[in-house]
């Protein structure tokens, strides 16, 4: 695993990363652990370092919602409006007049499973233009406001006919609050977290835990990076399942290794086959996986795998074809905003999670570290 370690510390070294924490896991155990630079002033990366994981927190949004599948509490296709009725007072947004936003009812019922694979309608400001001026024009606030005032997102399709990166996740995650009874942080803690010993996962930081926190970075004009404050907001009327998770790659590695294991990991069986099924099969129902275009400087373009094929299972992007001499067909993978990363392949059997605390997401420096250590983990693979 030289080879592994060397990619780490080639990133560190030319500035790719400010610095970089990573592990690599087959169905029986750990095989790589690296890291390289320094995570905060002082203090070295390392395993136990915690990451404000963000959009990483959206595969364990879905995972909650398929434990109620598996136990025959929710149906993927029940409409969402009829869990969480302040669903149908969302209007479909056909552009900004002189006297405000103009809407429309939608066309199509909004289901459970369109909110796990991010076809609800629902788009993020950073992603959508229109959705930022819509924001604009009417101070609505981000979603990392924390108040279920700030989900109330317009939809900018009608539900079920494209994809839209945003808020579903948020919403689900509310869907299993409603249906379960127990509030999200509870039910992922004692469903999810506590089975498969994911102790540095969580909502709410200690004050161990706030002293490994890493540092966050953006890069500058002059390509060096500096000083950024980005978190979570503490203790905020709803968790959003789509951003509210502090993690470790200790913990991050070993509900990959649960998915690759068929749902169990250290004898805990956490999904069924029911669940597993969901959460391994495209879902997207004829749409595909659409690049994602910046509407901010804080984020890039999103097309990591040169146009290849992708479409979306109940919780994971996943690819539909090989990605030469990367992952294979079937791999499922995502990302958290501040360069957090993870890919499931079970072709090979292989899982790896890396992660830094970086802006701006997927910026071409990470991305071409992102491809050779994914390579490198392959070549080991095979």
């Amino acid at each position: 695993m030289e080879n592994l370690q060397s990619e780490l510390d080639r990133a560190v070294e030319q500035g790719e990363l400010p610095f970089v924490v990573a592990t690599v896991a087959n169905r029986d155990g750990v095989v790589f652990e690296g890291s390289a630079g320094s995570a905060a002033n002082g203090r070295d990366a390392g395993m136990d370092t915690m990451f404000r994981i963000f959009s990483m927190t959206k595969a364990i949004g879905s995972t909650a919602a398929a434990i109620l599948v598996d136990r025959g509490k929710l149906d993927p296709g029940e409409p969402v409006g009829n869990i969480l009725p302040e669903w149908k007072e969302l209007r479909v947004l056909e552009g900004l007049g002189d006297s405000g936003p103009i809407l429309r009812e939608p066309a199509t019922e909004a289901t459970v499973r369109h909110l796990a694979t991010h076809t609800s309608g629902l788009e993020y400001e950073f992603w959508n233009a229109d959705v930022a001026a819509y924001m604009e024009a009417t101070e609505h606030p981000s979603v990392l406001a924390g108040t279920k005032s700030s989900l109330n997102y317009p939809l900018m399709t009608d539900p079920g006919t494209r994809w839209g990166y945003g808020p579903s996740t948020d919403w689900l995650g509310r869907v299993v609050e409603a249906v379960d009874g127990r509030r999200i942080d509870s039910f992922c803690t004692e469903e999810i977290f506590e089975p498969l010993g994911m102790t540095d996962t969580v909502f709410e930081l200690s004050e161990a835990q706030t002293a490994r926190l890493a540092d966050v970075s953006i890069r500058g004009e002059d390509g060096t990076f500096g000083p950024m404050e980005i978190a979570p907001p503490p203790n905020p009327e709803v968790y959003g399942m789509g951003h509210a998770l502090y993690s470790a790659p200790k913990d991050y590695i070993r509900f990959c290794q649960m998915v690759l294991n068929n749902g169990m990991h250290g004898g805990k069986q956490i999904l069924g086959p029911a669940a597993m099924s969901l959460m391994m099969e495209d879902q997207m129902g004829g749409l595909s996986f659409e690049k994602m275009t910046s509407s901010s400087p804080l984020v890039s373009n999103v097309d990591m795998f040169g146009g290849a094929p992708t479409g979306h299972t109940f919780g994971f992007l996943q690819n539909r074809a090989d990605v030469p001499g990367r992952r294979r067909a079937g791999s499922l993978g995502w990302a958290g905003v501040l360069n957090s990363h993870y890919w499931i392949d079970p072709s090979t059997g292989i899982a790896a999670v890396f992660m830094t605390q970086s802006l701006p997401f997927v910026e071409k420096p990470l991305l071409d570290f992102y491809g050779r250590f994914e390579t490198a983990v392959h070549q080991q693979a095979s």
